[in-house]
C-alpha cells in the first residue's frame, strides 16, 4: 500500500496486463492498469474475509436480487481502502488526471431503478459494518437500455456494458451450477421405501459464478457479489454442424444463454413470459444450490442450516426460492416434508417493495406445468397444507380461503408469487412505515392478521459513502470541517449541524457548496447535450423510473402553468426555475413513452421562447443512470417526490437528494412521510390528498372531468396540450394523455394540481430568500442519519437475520 509499490503496480499492470507501454495506452487501457492495482488490494482483503468467515463459522446473509444497480466501482474502492487522495497524486506524477480514469469506468448495467440500488447500497453496509453478507443475482450481457431521445421520443438501444470486459469480476467455473427446465416428474421408491419425486428428461442450462469484490468501508472487510451466467449443457452439436446445418448445431448454446441476455425483457408476448420465469428460477436454483454446497462444506446435516444462514428474498422476483429450497431439501437430501419446512420458514425472509397488484407477480399454473413442473406439485403441496391452517384458523370463512390461498382461480389459474414468499417466510417487512402499514392494512390484511408477529417494518436507506461524501466531495469536506469524519460510517453524527443552522457563516458556505455543484453540472450539460442551464437559477429535478403513480404528468401540467403565467406577467417568474426530468420508461409502457415525448415538446417550446429570457428551462435528460444522478443530486434545489399517496413503496431517491440540501417538494407517501417527520414540517413543502383522502374519494366516486370544468386554470393547461400546441407535426399527439386523465386519473392528478401549483408558489417564494433556502438545507442535511442504509442493515441484522457482525483483521503480505 506505500506509494512506491501501488505507482509499480499501476505501470505493470499497464505493461503487462494491457500489453501497453505510458506512451501508447488509452483512456481505457489506463483505467483497467488502475482498477487491477486496486482488485489486487481488494483480493488479498477477500480471500482473509471468506478465510474468517469460515474460521468463525459466521452465520451468512444471502441477498437474492433480478437488479444490482452498482454504479461505477473504482472510485468507491480508492476511498475504501482510504487510497483516493494518493492516487490523484500518483497518476499526476505519470502526467494522468483520476478524474479522466474515473470517466472511463463502463456503468454495470445491472438495475433498472430504485430496486437494484437499494441492493447495491445494502451490500456496501453489510461490507461496511462487518457482516458476512452475499449477493445472488444475474450477470446480465446487456442489463438495461441505453436511452437515446430522436425528435423527442425514447429509443432504446442495447447497452454493451460488457464490451471492453469488467476488470472487477472473476469467473469461477468450478462452481458452475446444473439448472433444469421442463420435463416430467415421475415417482419412485427410495432407498428406505418411502415414496420419492424424480425430475426427469429436463432440458440443462449451466449456471457459471462470477464474483465482484464489494468492500467495505476502511475496515479489511470484502464480501461477494456472485452474479450467474447461464451456459447451455451442450455447447456444440459437432455431429449436426458437420452435415452441415450450421444454425440447429448452435441453437441448445442460443436458447440457453439468453436467459443471462437482457435485464426484464419485455414480457408483453409469450416467449418474452417463459424468458422472465427462466431467468428468476435460473438465478434462485443457482443460489440455492451453491448456498447448500457451503454449508455442507462443513456441516454434515442441515441441523443447524437456519442458524447458519439467512436468505433474503428482495421483492417477489426470486419468491420460488421456497419452492426450489423445498425441492433441494426434500427431494436431494431426503429430509421428511415437515422438518425441511421447518428449516425453509426458519431460513427464508421477505421483503414487498410494491402495493401496486400488478406488479405482485402471478405466474399461469400452465407455464409452471410446462416450465417448473416439479416446483408446481411442491407448491400445490405448501398450499394444500396451507389451507387446511387457514380453515382450521378461520372455520367457515371460504371468502378468506380464496384470498389467501397461493393458487388463484379464475379464468386462469395463477401461482400468486407473493402469497408464495409470505408462507415460505418467517419475516415479511414492508421498507417505509406508511408502506408496511398499508400491507398490513390493505394488500397483505389476511396474512398479517393470521401472523401478526411476521410482519414488520424496515424503512430503507442509502449509503451515505457513495451519495454524500464520493458524490458531493464539498459538502463533505465542509461537513467534516464542522463536525469530524466519523459521520461518513456513523450518519447519526449529522444531527451536530443542526445548531449550525442559525450560524449565517456556515448557511453561506453551504449555499456556495451548492452554487459550485450547480455551476458544475450547468458546464457538463453543455458539454454533454449543448444544454444551456443558468446557475442561479433554482434546479427543480424530478430523477426516477418513469411511470404515471410517479405523476411526472403532474410535473409537466405544472411547467406549462408556469409558461403561460409568465406569458401574461414575467414577474411571475420571479425565481428563475430550470425543471430537470431524468427517466427511462420501460420498452413496452406506451403512455410513459408518451409523457416523455410531451416532457420534450413541452421543453422545446419554453427554452424556444424568447418572452421569457430563458427565466423558465426545461429539460430531459438522456439515458438516467448512477453516475448521472451521481452528477445532479450534488447541483439540485428542489426534489420533486410527487406519487399518489399510498403507491410509492418508500423512494430511496428522495434520502439522497435530501441529504445533498435539496428541499422536497411531495406529498405523504413512501418515506416522504418519515423525511418530513425527521427534518420538520417546516422544512419541507406539503400537498394533496392523503392515502385515507385517496382511497374516500376513490369510494365515493371520482370524477376528474367534473374537477376540469370547475378550474379554469387547470382547464386551460389541458386545453393546450391536447390541442397540439406542444407538437405542432401531429396536433392530436396528446389527446390520448389527456382523454386518460378526464375520462380515468387513475392516480389523481388533476385532484392535487391545484394544491400542487399552490405549494410550487410557496417553494419560489422561499427560493428568493437564499439564507432562508439555505438553513433550510442545512436542517434536511442535519436530520438525514436514520436514513443511511447502515441503519436498515442492523435492523435486519438484529431483528430478522440474527446475524452478528464478524471483525477481519489483516495479516501482513507474506510474499513467501
Amino acid at each position: 500500500m506505500d506509494d512506491a509499490t501501488l505507482r509499480r503496480a499501476f505501470l505493470d499492470h499497464l505493461q503487462y496486463s494491457q500489453g501497453k507501454s505510458r506512451a501508447n495506452s488509452t483512456d481505457l487501457d489506463r483505467f483497467f492498469a488502475l482498477a487491477f492495482t486496486v482488485r489486487d488490494r481488494l483480493t488479498y482483503r477477500w480471500a482473509q474475509t471468506q478465510e474468517t468467515y469460515s474460521k468463525v463459522d459466521a452465520k451468512r446473509i444471502y441477498y437474492l436480487s433480478a437488479e444490482f444497480l452498482l454504479g461505477r466501482a473504482l472510485a468507491n474502492n480508492l476511498q475504501a481502502l482510504d487510497i483516493y487522495e494518493r492516487s490523484k497524486e500518483l497518476l499526476r506524477g505519470a502526467g494522468l488526471e483520476l478524474s479522466d480514469v474515473l470517466e472511463d469506468e463502463p456503468e454495470p448495467g445491472l438495475g433498472n431503478g430504485g430496486l437494484g440500488r437499494l441492493a447495491a447500497c445494502f451490500l456496501d453496509s453489510m461490507a461496511t459494518l462487518g457482516y458476512a453478507g452475499y449477493g445472488y443475482g444475474i450477470r446480465y450481457e446487456f442489463g438495461i437500455f441505453e436511452q437515446e431521445i430522436k425528435n423527442g421520443w425514447q429509443v432504446e438501444r442495447p447497452d454493451e456494458w460488457l464490451r471492453f470486459g469488467n476488470p472487477w469480476e472473476y469467473v469461477r467455473p468450478e462452481y458452475a451450477v446444473p439448472v433444469n427446465f421442463g420435463g416430467r416428474v415421475e415417482g419412485g421408491i427410495g432407498a428406505n421405501g418411502e415414496i420419492v419425486a424424480r425430475w426427469v428428461d429436463t432440458q440443462q442450462v449451466l449456471g457459471v459464478p462470477f464474483d465482484t469484490p464489494i468492500a467495505g468501508f476502511r475496515n479489511n472487510t470484502v464480501n461477494t457479489l456472485r452474479l450467474w451466467q447461464a451456459r447451455a449443457g451442450n455447447e456444440f452439436d459437432l455431429k449436426v454442424f458437420n452435415d452441415g446445418d450450421y444454425v440447429r448445431a448452435v441453437e441448445d448454446k442460443n436458447s440457453s444463454e439468453v436467459i443471462s441476455k437482457v435485464l426484464y425483457p419485455n414480457d408483453q408476448n409469450q416467449a418474452g413470459r417463459d424468458l422472465r420465469l427462466k431467468q428468476e428460477y435460473f438465478f434462485v436454483a443457482c443460489a440455492i444450490s451453491d448456498i447448500v454446497r457451503r454449508y455442507k462444506k462443513t456441516h454434515k446435516t442441515f441441523d443447524e442450516f437456519a442458524a447458519k444462514n439467512a436468505i433474503q428474498l428482495n421483492d417477489t422476483h426470486p419468491a420460488i426460492a421456497v419452492a426450489e429450497l423445498m425441492r433441494v431439501l426434500v427431494d436431494l437430501h431426503r429430509i421428511p416434508w415437515d422438518r425441511a419446512w421447518e428449516i425453509t420458514v426458519a431460513t427464508l425472509g421477505y421483503t414487498n417493495h410494491t402495493l401496486l397488484q400488478e406488479a405482485l407477480e402471478r405466474w399461469p399454473v400452465a407455464m409452471f406445468e410446462r416450465l417448473l413442473p416439479r416446483h408446481l406439485q411442491i407448491i400445490y403441496e405448501i398450499n394444500r397444507r396451507f389451507i387446511r391452517s387457514v380453515m382450521a384458523r378461520f372455520p367457515g370463512d371460504d371468502a378468506r380461503v380464496r384470498r389467501m390461498s397461493i393458487i388463484e382461480e379464475g379464468n386462469e389459474k395463477k401461482v400468486a408469487m407473493a402469497h408464495l414468499a409470505v408462507v415460505g417466510s418467517h419475516a415479511v417487512n414492508g421498507v417505509a412505515a406508511l408502506h408496511s402499514d398499508l400491507l398490513k392494512r390493505d394488500v397483505l390484511r389476511d396474512f398479517a392478521e393470521m401472523t401478526p408477529a411476521k410482519f414488520s417494518n424496515k424503512t430503507n436507506g442509502v449509503t451515505p459513502r457513495r451519495w454524500l461524501w464520493s458524490c458531493n466531495p464539498r459538502l463533505g469536506a465542509l461537513i467534516t470541517e464542522a463536525i469530524g469524519p466519523n459521520w461518513v460510517t456513523n450518519l447519526d453524527d449529522l444531527q451536530k449541524l443542526a445548531p449550525l443552522a442559525n450560524d449565517a457563516s456556515f448557511v453561506e458556505r453551504v449555499g456556495a457548496v451548492k452554487r459550485a455543484n450547480k455551476a458544475d453540472f450547468a458546464n457538463y450539460a453543455a458539454k454533454t447535450w449543448g444544454f444551456r442551464f443558468d446557475p442561479d437559477s433554482m434546479y427543480d429535478v424530478q430523477i426516477k423510473r418513469l411511470h404515471e403513480y410517479k405523476r411526472q404528468l403532474l410535473n409537466a401540467l405544472h411547467v406549462v402553468r408556469l409558461y403561460l403565467d409568465a406569458k401574461r406577467d414575467p414577474s411571475a417568474l420571479a425565481a428563475p426555475r430550470t425543471v430537470l426530468f431524468g427517466a427511462k420508461a420501460a420498452p413496452g409502457y406506451r403512455a410513459a413513452k408518451l409523457i416523455i415525448k410531451l416532457i420534450n415538446g413541452i421543453a422545446e417550446i419554453v427554452n424556444g421562447d424568447v418572452d421569457l429570457q430563458g427565466r423558465l428551462r426545461v429539460a430531459f435528460l438522456p439515458n438516467y443512470r448512477v453516475s448521472l444522478a451521481e452528477r445532479i443530486i450534488p447541483a439540485a434545489d428542489l426534489s420533486e417526490q410527487i406519487s399518489t399517496a399510498g403507491k410509492e413503496a418508500s423512494g430511496t431517491g428522495n434520502m439522497k437528494l435530501s441529504m445533498n440540501g435539496a428541499l422536497t417538494i411531495g406529498t405523504l407517501d413512501g418515506a416522504n412521510v418519515e423525511i418530513r417527520d425527521a427534518v420538520g414540517p417546516e422544512n419541507f413543502f406539503l400537498f394533496g390528498l392523503t392515502t385515507e383522502e385517496v382511497t374516500d374519494l376513490q369510494r365515493t366516486g371520482y370524477s376528474p372531468r367534473a374537477v376540469y370544468d370547475k378550474n379554469p386554470r387547470l382547464k386551460e393547461v389541458i386545453d393546450l396540450i391536447g390541442s397540439g400546441f406542444f407538437s405542432a407535426d401531429d396536433p392530436s399527439m396528446f389527446r390520448p394523455l389527456m382523454d386518460n386523465l378526464l375520462d380515468h386519473d387513475t392516480y389523481m392528478l388533476l385532484e392535487d394540481f391545484d394544491a400542487y401549483v399552490a405549494c410550487q408558489k410557496q417553494v419560489s417564494d422561499a427560493f428568493l430568500d437564499p439564507r432562508k433556502w439555505h438553513a433550510m438545507a442545512v436542517r434536511n442535511i442535519a436530520h438525514m442519519g436514520m436514513f443511511s442504509s447502515d441503519r436498515t442493515i442492523r435492523e435486519y441484522a438484529k431483528e430478522i437475520w440474527g446475524a452478528e457482525p464478524v471483525k477481519v483483521e489483516l495479516r501482513p503480505y507474506d510474499d513467501g
